[in-house]
């Protein structure tokens, strides 16, 4: 038998998550009932009170409803409910959580579920789950479910939604997850640009008896990325597409945000780094670029990717951001650059071929960086490269061990 949180705002949705709560017992699970909301009782009794979960947090929720703002009341206990429902976790009393809500109940109970690992079942039904959930998902494996109508009580509709969320949450804590594979993991970052480079040395990896998880370097994927490495479970990074970090410093669109490269060293993982893609800044169709940028260099990759080749003075500070963000690694770290082109269309006679700007980067990097920077005569896709930065991992991950 499972225990699943039924976490929801009850002074307006009670009887909706009630009825949720009697379809998992109907499945021999057990359900918690756990109350959210700040408006009027609840009408329903919750194994845990709004009080209980916001005092987890230690915020005086009696206070805050006395100034009867509704913002301010949703924020709060969108601060309280991940602590509460992260405890609980940690201690093995959940084993899923399924909440349904319009735009308050989402805000709280995702906030919630963005606190809980990967892999912990999480199910929201919301009136929101057919706009852009982005906000709401952050980096973690939350399942959106449209409530198609308003969750405004239980009819002909919401009962046939309901009780397909309810067998979905089921479902999920049911379902046994078989991992075989004991394999130490190791995270990686790609691009279209350097994927000969990463294939190849999760090749090398995978026969060194590791397991290689690649992560697109398109602002989503090294978010996840990052939540992925300060989650514990990842033994060493090989970070060669850093690309992100060009897009977050000159406004292109799949910027990571300014924590990208951060997760290694609050994790303490060995790490590789590369100076992948920081050749070009990403943008959508060539009339969404902004007029800013007119005259630059640009390169169509196709009818809905436009990018923009990196300047100097830009390839200056993205190596002293880069230098900077690995020297605070507390794990052993390397840079390694290749000096002949750092993406297939940096190469001599390809469109973003520039030296002098390549060569301000590698400089920067030299002058900044505190650990050590290693220098190949290769383009970042060559095979030697590709061995190169595998190879050093192993080094490192094996010298993390000793």
């Amino acid at each position: 038998m499972a225990t699943i949180a039924v976490l929801g705002t009850f002074d307006t949705k009670g009887e909706e998550h009630a009825f949720v709560a009697g379809l998992i017992r109907a499945r021999g699970h057990r359900a918690l009932l756990i109350d959210v909301g700040t408006g009027g009782p609840p009408s329903v009794v919750p194994n845990f009170t709004r009080e209980q979960v916001a005092a987890f947090a230690g915020i005086d929720l009696a206070e805050i409803l006395t100034r009867k703002d509704r913002g301010e009341c949703v924020v709060a206990m969108s601060q309280a409910v991940p602590v509460f429902l992260s405890k609980l976790a940690a201690a093995n009393e959940i084993d899923g959580v399924i909440s349904l809500g319009g735009g308050g109940g989402t805000a709280i109970a995702t906030a919630g579920m963005r606190a809980l690992p990967l892999g912990f079942p999480k199910l929201m039904v919301s009136t929101l789950a057919s706009g852009n959930t982005a906000h709401y998902l952050g980096t973690k494996d939350i399942v959106m479910m449209p409530s198609i109508a308003d969750i405004a009580g239980l009819n002909r509709l919401s009962r046939v939604i309901f009780s397909r969320a309810a067998g979905a949450i089921c479902g999920m804590v049911e379902m046994e997850i078989q991992i075989d594979d004991a394999r130490p993991l190791v995270v990686a970052s790609m691009f279209g640009n350097t994927t000969a480079c990463v294939t190849e040395a999760k090749r090398i990896l995978e026969e060194a008896g590791y397991e290689v998880l690649v992560f697109a370097a398109t602002g989503a994927g090294g978010r996840s990325m990052e939540s992925l490495i300060e989650s514990g479970l990842v033994a060493g990074v090989l970070d060669l597409t850093t690309t992100e970090r060009a897009d977050e410093l000159v406004g292109g669109v799949l910027s990571a945000g300014p924590r990208r490269m951060d997760a290694a060293g609050k994790a303490k993982v060995p790490a590789v780094i590369a100076p992948g893609c920081l050749d070009m800044v990403n943008f959508g169709e060539r009339e969404s670029v902004p007029e800013k940028f007119a005259g630059r260099n640009f390169y169509i990759h196709n009818s809905q990717v436009t990018l923009m080749r990196t300047t100097p003075e830009e390839c200056a500070e993205l190596g002293r951001i880069l230098a900077d963000k690995v020297n605070r690694y507390p794990a052993p770290a390397a840079i390694l650059i290749p000096k002949k082109a750092i993406s297939v269309i940096s190469a001599a006679g390809q469109p973003f071929h520039d030296a002098a700007a390549d060569e301000t980067l590698f400089q920067a990097l030299h002058t900044h960086a505190r650990v050590p920077v290693e220098d190949f005569d290769e383009e970042i896709n060559s095979p030697p490269f590709s061995r190169a930065c595998a190879e050093k991992l192993l080094e490192l991950m094996e010298a993390a061990r000793i």
